[in-house]
């Protein structure tokens, strides 16, 4: 596109930033030399030292004791891909060590979310002397005491939010910690225990220099899905994670990007964060993850096709179970018009699939939703949350009424007994009324960044200069674009059930453009041929029959 900025030195200097892209980040509060590292992040430059982690030190040395001494080592994992990667790379990164290691990643229905005390009985009574968590950990204060008490080492990392206590472990990792010096409090799962990997490096020489860059393909896929935010260090590990997979020598993502017809040599976030993640995210929802990290660490090519397809295959399921999930939720809501947060539950949803689905609701009713299966005497679920609703610190507030709970910001997991679920609702959304949110942020819609009312800047150049900002995700959207003016020349429903718009919109100097709305089809039945309209959402680049155009998908 027409117009170009340089940044000096931290921009390549065979490169010119387009100006529409600087207009853009910088509406987002950068300045230019924030605006050259975003754009050009460096692998280097942009990683923190590890050793400024609390307890990293303590961490690495202890891990040493145990090469010097032979011992069994378990990594104890997460259910959902930050925690498989995580085991995966900490796995990978301590064999190379030369330890015996092997992995335990608990069971989402029998045993629920991060460490419990008969896991770690059962481990010790089979011969493990260090364990070191991943993506759980930080809330297991009684789990660490078991630990110590019974003279079973145990190390933590994790990235979720801290609780009044640090658990009274050999070394506790988290940059979230009170007083942590790290300078990057956002990192994921696989992000912390990559970090231990770095450390590690540098303290031992293995990986050798530069070697542990192979580990990243799996750093990047657990970053980008567990929706952390995309700046600062995520933004570094994701676009180099993405660099490494599209050269993968694993066999199961080479397998896994066969199953679903994805080009590994190619591969975008968008294709991590909704093809490949959740086939993967898939087994731990509905049996074990223990087949998704058998996946990702086999050398047997055979193997691996054959968890492949057993992936795809749960993950139909879960597509379905969702589905019908969705449906009953959506209807639930609908009874609870005045209610900024929705607090839902039935005993016929089950726990492992109602994360998804209550983010699907809190895109759809602009609100904080919690969805739960009644289990007994119990409730347990998932919550998701809106900008400027920290769902763990809701929580936090209603913490009498939980038996246990843990997250972040946009997500969370809780467990409760079945008496005290009117209460948690009656208490969520009094704490909504009462906090700085505010009833009008559910309702908000943000305002498109980029705004014409024509066609003539709408191109594929456009899109190219756009591209610059990717790997989307939180904190760094796809940047909202609005069109006003547009003649309606062709709407009509396509889909096998109908459900999706398709437009063919039309300027007054009678340059067009295609536009998609995924499920919009019913909410927008009245517009027809010759109306003239207004529309909103994101560019993209639209293949077919070897023909490049740009394509509008309805936000």
């Amino acid at each position: 596109m027409k117009g170009s900025s340089s940044l000096g030195a931290a921009v390549p200097v065979e490169f010119q930033i387009p100006e529409i892209v600087m207009r853009l980040l910088a509406a987002r509060g950068m300045t230019p030399t924030q605006i050259g590292d975003f754009l050009f992040p460096d692998y280097v430059r942009d990683l923190p030292d590890p050793m400024l982690m609390t307890d990293m030190d303590l961490a690495v040395k202890r891990i040493q004791e145990a090469v010097a001494r032979s011992e069994r080592v378990v990594v104890y994992g997460d259910y959902d891909i930050d925690g498989i990667t995580a085991s995966a790379v900490l796995i990978e990164a301590l064999r190379a060590l030369g330890l015996e290691v092997s992995s335990y990643i608990p069971d989402r229905f029998e045993e629920g979310y991060g460490i419990n005390e008969a896991a770690l009985e059962r481990l010790a009574r089979e011969g493990a002397q260090l364990v070191i968590s991943v993506d759980c950990g930080i809330t297991s204060v009684g789990e660490a005491a078991w630990a110590r008490e019974h003279g079973l080492s145990l190390i933590i990392t994790d990235h979720h939010a801290v609780g009044a206590s640090i658990p009274d472990a050999e070394a506790v990792l988290n940059p979230k910690r009170p007083g942590d010096r790290y300078p990057f409090k956002e990192l994921a799962g696989v992000g912390v225990a990559f970090k231990l990997v770095q450390a590690l490096a540098i303290a031992t020489g293995r990986p050798e220099a530069g070697q542990e860059k192979w580990l990243l393909d799996l750093v990047g896929m657990g970053t980008i899905c567990d929706v952390v935010p995309l700046i600062g260090e995520n933004r570094v590990l994701a676009s180099y994670g993405l660099k490494v997979l599209r050269q993968t020598r694993r066999v199961g993502l080479k397998a896994l990007a066969g199953v679903v017809g994805a080009d590994i040599t190619s591969i975008t976030a968008s294709q991590v964060g909704f093809v490949l993640g959740p086939r993967m995210n898939a087994a731990g929802r509905l049996e074990h993850a223990a087949r998704s990290l058998e996946l990702v660490l086999t050398d047997d090519g055979r193997r691996a096709e054959e968890i492949a397809g057993e992936l795809e295959e749960l993950n139909l399921a879960r597509r379905a179970d969702q589905s019908r999930i969705f449906a009953a939720a959506d209807a639930q809501a609908a009874q609870y018009p005045d209610d900024p947060v929705l607090v839902l539950a039935d005993a016929q949803w089950s726990h492992g699939v109602v994360g998804i689905v209550a983010s699907k609701l809190a895109e759809k009713w602009h609100r904080p939703v919690l969805l739960g299966q009644m289990l007994g005497n119990t409730v347990k679920g998932s919550a998701r949350s809106i900008p400027g609703f920290n769902m763990v610190e809701a929580l936090r507030s209603q913490e009498a009424l939980l038996e246990r709970f843990g997250g972040h910001f946009f997500a969370a997991g809780y467990t409760l007994p079945l008496e005290r679920w009117d209460n948690l609702r009656l208490g969520l959304n009094t704490y909504y009324k009462n906090s700085k949110t505010g009833d009008e942020q559910a309702e908000a819609k943000p305002e498109p960044e980029l705004s014409w009312s024509d066609l003539g800047m709408v191109n594929l150049d456009l899109v190219s200069d756009l591209a610059l900002l990717e790997p989307y995700g939180n904190a760094n959207p796809k940047p909202l674009v609005g069109l006003s003016g547009l003649d309606v020349e062709r709407a009509r429903a396509v889909g096998a059930d109908g459900k999706h718009l398709s437009m063919r919109l039309r300027d007054q100097a009678g340059r067009v453009i295609a536009v998609i709305g995924f499920g919009l089809a019913e909410r927008y039945s009245d517009i027809t041929a010759g109306r003239t309209i207004s529309v909103r959402g994101h560019l993209d680049k639209n293949e077919f029959q070897g023909r490049s155009s740009v394509q509008m998908v309805l936000s």
